[in-house]
């Protein structure tokens, strides 16, 4: 499930760097796209880590409950580091 939660999460942060992108908003860009490749990063960590687990025999998606905790703790913390990169760029610019 974390998995899952990581994709959709990349998926959405690179569809607001490219929005951004287009309305000429540099000061949010750098920002997003360090969460975009944040996102994408664990996404391929998880998607190794999935690989891994069809060769052991085990299926690919985990869809259990502590899957789906881990899930949201990754999606916080990212958030959480998005919300501060944000929070920092908007102190630059007021200095």
């Amino acid at each position: 499930m974390c998995e899952i939660m990581t994709v959709c999460a990349a998926i959405v942060f690179t569809l607001l760097y490219t929005v951004s992108k287009k309305k000429n908003a540099p000061s949010m860009q750098k920002t997003l796209l360090f969460a975009t490749f944040m996102f994408w990063g664990a996404a391929l960590m998880w998607s190794v880590d999935g690989i891994a687990s069809v060769i052991e025999g085990e299926p690919f998606f985990d869809i259990s409950r502590s899957d789906t905790i881990l899930g949201f703790i990754i999606l916080g913390t990212g958030l959480s580091l998005f919300g501060i990169s944000v929070l920092i760029q908007k102190l630059k610019t007021v200095r």
